[in-house]
C-alpha cells in the first residue's frame, strides 16, 4: 500500500471478453476521455495511473482507491476487476452512464459508486475516503464546463489510435433509444473555445474524434460557436484530420460545411437510424423528419461537395421491421451515395425509453444482469422482434451485413466516395470505417478482412486510424 503522504489512484478502463467492438480495435479506438477528467480533478497528493484494456491485459497493481468507468458492454467485466480488489479490501469506485442509469445493480459490487457527471461530486468522494467516512452514493449535478479541467491525456496509452476531444455536453433531443439526454441533460453546455484550440493543439495523435452529441447543434448560438471552433483549429496551425457526430440541418450551412473542411473534418457521423418516416416518429427522432426522407440526398450532397465523407447510422429490428423493410434499409445504404454505414442492431440501454418499453412488454431476452450486459455492444440481438423471431433476426442480420459489408460493394463506395468528394482523405476515412465495422460484425463467425492490405490495395494513402 502507498504511503499516507502520497496516496495512489488505479483508474481502470475495462474490455468486454465477449466481444470487443468497434471502439475497441486498436486503430479506430479512442482514450477513455472521462478517466482523463477524473485523473485532472484529482488533488496533487495523489499519483495517478490509467490502465486500458483495450492495449493490456489486467494485472493487479497495488492502490489506495480503485476506480471504474464502462460502457454497458463492459460493466460486467469491471464488476469483475473489482471484486479482485474488494477481497484485497481496496475500496473501489465507478461512475459513468452505465452506472449512473442503474446504481442499485453496481452498489452489489462496488463500494462507492458516482451517479451523474464527475465534476461537481468528485472533490467530496476523495475528501470523503480520505477521511475515512465515504458514502455508498454520491450525486453529480449538471454544472457549467468552464471550470472543467482539461484531462490529463498523457495518462493515455500512447497505442491509442484516435484522440478524443470534447467541446460541449448535452442534448436538446428526446431519441426513445438514446439515454444521452438523461446522463448529460438536454441543455447544451460549452467548454470555452480557447481551452476546446488548446487541447486540439496538444493532442498527440494527428487523427482524432471530436465525441460531442452534435458538433454543430440547433440554433444559431450553437453553429456560431462550432464555426469558432474551426476557425481556432485552423488559426492555430497544426494540421488534424477528425470526425465527429453532427445534425443532418448542418447540410444547409455551407460556410459551416467549409470550415469544417479547412479545419481537418474528414467525416461527420449522422444519425439517420431509418430510411422510413413512420418509424422515426414512433423512435421520437423528430429532428430528421424536418428534412423530408425523401430529400435525404440532398444532405449527403451537401456533404460530399464540401469533402466530407458520411457514416450513416441505422437501426436494424425496429417494432415495424419486418424482414422485407430489413432488406430495403440494406439496399437503400448500397444504393444511396452514402459513404459508410454503422447498422447496428436496436438494443435496449438501461435508462432508456426502449430498455422500459421492451422490458415492460417482457422481450428483452438477454436479461441475467450483470452477466447479459456483455451482449449490449448492439452486435448482438438481445430482444424478441415484433415481426419475426430472435432467432430469424439474428440470421438476417448476419445475412444483411454480409450484403453491405461485401468487399466488392466496399470497393465501390471507396470510389464512389473518391469520386463526389474528391478528397483521398474523406475517402480513406470512408474506407477504413467500413473495413472495422466488417470485422466487428464478422467477428468469431468467418475471417476477417485484412484491412490494411485492402487498403493499400485501393490507397496509397497510410490508415486514416
Amino acid at each position: 500500500m502507498s504511503d499516507k503522504t502520497r496516496k495512489k489512484l488505479l483508474l481502470i478502463n475495462p474490455n468486454s471478453s465477449f466481444k470487443k467492438g468497434i471502439y475497441h480495435t486498436s486503430n479506430f479506438s479512442v482514450p477513455p476521455l472521462n478517466l482523463g477528467v477524473i485523473a485532472a480533478l484529482t488533488p496533487s497528493h495523489w499519483e495517478v495511473q490509467i490502465i486500458d484494456e483495450n492495449f493490456e491485459n489486467f494485472n493487479f497493481i497495488e492502490a489506495d482507491l480503485v476506480g471504474f468507468t464502462s460502457f454497458t458492454s463492459s460493466a460486467n467485466r469491471a464488476y469483475e476487476i473489482a471484486g479482485i480488489y474488494r477481497k484485497a479490501r481496496i475500496t473501489t469506485v465507478m461512475g459513468g452512464i452505465h452506472v449512473s442509469m442503474v446504481p442499485e445493480e453496481a452498489g452489489k459490487y462496488i463500494d462507492i459508486v458516482v451517479v451523474g457527471e464527475a465534476e461537481s461530486i468528485w472533490g467530496d468522494v476523495i475528501k470523503d475516503f480520505e477521511n475515512n467516512k465515504f458514502k455508498k452514493f454520491y450525486y453529480g449535478t449538471l454544472e457549467p464546463l468552464y471550470d472543467s479541467p482539461p484531462p490529463s491525456i498523457h495518462l493515455y496509452n500512447p497505442k491509442t489510435g484516435l484522440g478524443s476531444l470534447q467541446t460541449t455536453r448535452g442534448c436538446p433531443m428526446n431519441c426513445d433509444f438514446c439515454s444521452v439526454h438523461i446522463f448529460n441533460g438536454r441543455i447544451y453546455r460549452y467548454r470555452p473555445v480557447e481551452d476546446v484550440v488548446k487541447e486540439f493543439i496538444r493532442i498527440p495523435q494527428e487523427r482524432l474524434y471530436i465525441i460531442d452529441d452534435d458538433f454543430y447543434g440547433y440554433g444559431k448560438k450553437h453553429a456560431d460557436r462550432a464555426k469558432e471552433i474551426c476557425r481556432g483549429f485552423i488559426n492555430s496551425g497544426v494540421k488534424k484530420q477528425w470526425y465527429t457526430f453532427t445534425s443532418m440541418n448542418l447540410a444547409k450551412d455551407p460556410e459551416a460545411l467549409d470550415l469544417m473542411y479547412q479545419s481537418g473534418c474528414r467525416m461527420v457521423l449522422l444519425g439517420i437510424e431509418s430510411e422510413i418516416a413512420e418509424q422515426l416518429k414512433a423512435s421520437n427522432k423528430s429532428t430528421n423528419l424536418k428534412i423530408a426522407v425523401d430529400n435525404y440526398e440532398t444532405v449527403y450532397d451537401a456533404f460530399h461537395n464540401a469533402g466530407i465523407a458520411v457514416l450513416g447510422s441505422f437501426i436494424y429490428g425496429l417494432d415495424s421491421d419486418t424482414k422485407d423493410t430489413i432488406r430495403r434499409r440494406t439496399d437503400y445504404f448500397i444504393s444511396s451515395s452514402i459513404d459508410c454505414i454503422q447498422a447496428g442492431m436496436l438494443t435496449p440501454l438501461p435508462g432508456t425509453g426502449t430498455y422500459t418499453t421492451l422490458k415492460k412488454e417482457n422481450r428483452i431476452l438477454k436479461n441475467n444482469f450483470p452477466k447479459d450486459w456483455e451482449r449490449y455492444t448492439f452486435f448482438n440481438n438481445v430482444i424478441e422482434p415484433l415481426n419475426m423471431t430472435h432467432e430469424e433476426f439474428t440470421d438476417l442480420m448476419h445475412e444483411e451485413w454480409e450484403r453491405m459489408y461485401s468487399l466488392k460493394v466496399l470497393k465501390r463506395k471507396y470510389l464512389n466516395t473518391l469520386k463526389i468528394t474528391r478528397s483521398v482523405e474523406a475517402a480513406g476515412w470512408a474506407l477504413a470505417t467500413n473495413l472495422n465495422y466488417a470485422n466487428t460484425v464478422f467477428e468469431g463467425k468467418r475471417e476477417t478482412y485484412d484491412y490494411v492490405k485492402i487498403f493499400k490495395e485501393l490507397t496509397s494513402l497510410d490508415l486514416p486510424y
